[in-house]
């Protein structure tokens, strides 16, 4: 806990955030999500939105090479990172963990779901390496099973991105002068403002959004 608290005062204290926030329409996502699970072997894990969200960051991030980065405050230097490890903030009886998917950009969705289900169950059950908790360039925080529409996630230092994933609801929405049901995501991150401009940060998640709501993309 005392660990947990030093890093997010450090966090916090250092390095000056904005937050941005998003609506995600994954009805197509969930559509595909569904497909996959209902084909799957029984030795595949079954997929949630996380493998899609992390390979589609995978994906998006060499044209947004600010924000999978570290910025070291002491020698001033930022360090731009050619491999995408995601880290994927974690609840443990023993606090939080950030267990990391490493270079997400070589997985498929089967890939990056076990590895997920790997690296989180190893920080649940306290099995987890220091290779399995270090190294992550960019961190996800699931906020789903708790809901909510937006919060403020504080950056995990050195890093210079996060992105929290609420949970997913079907709304009423208007397309095309209709009023139809759709499924709706809200997306809420923060970025490291000495390294990421307001509109980059903004890009990031406009280009994630792209990619959630015609999953297809994601694979090409």
């Amino acid at each position: 806990r005392r660990k947990i608290a030093e890093q997010m005062v450090k966090s916090k204290t250092s390095i000056p955030h904005f937050s941005f926030f998003e609506e995600v329409d994954v009805t197509e996502l969930e559509e595909l999500r569904q497909m996959l699970n209902a084909s799957k072997h029984d030795s595949q894990p079954k997929l949630s939105y996380l493998p899609f969200i992390i390979l589609a960051l995978a994906k998006i991030m060499p044209e947004h090479p600010e924000c999978n980065a570290h910025y070291h405050e002491e020698a001033g230097v930022v360090h731009r990172h050619a491999g995408v490890h995601i880290g994927v903030a974690t609840q443990t009886e023993r606090g939080l963990y950030v267990p990391v998917v490493k270079h997400a950009e070589a997985m498929d969705s089967w890939q990056a779901a076990s590895e997920l289900l790997r690296v989180s169950q190893a920080a649940r059950d306290g099995s987890a390496s220091l290779e399995d908790l270090t190294g992550s360039t960019f961190t996800i925080t699931s906020l789903g099973r708790d809901g909510g529409l937006g919060a403020t996630p504080i950056i995990n230092h050195p890093e210079v991105a996060i992105l929290g994933v609420h949970k997913a609801r079907e709304m009423p929405v208007v397309r095309n002068g209709q009023i139809v049901v759709r499924r709706i995501m809200n997306l809420s991150s923060s970025f490291d403002h000495r390294v990421v401009d307001g509109a980059d940060g903004a890009r990031l998640v406009q280009h994630l959004k792209r990619m959630l709501e015609h999953p297809a993309m994601i694979f090409m």
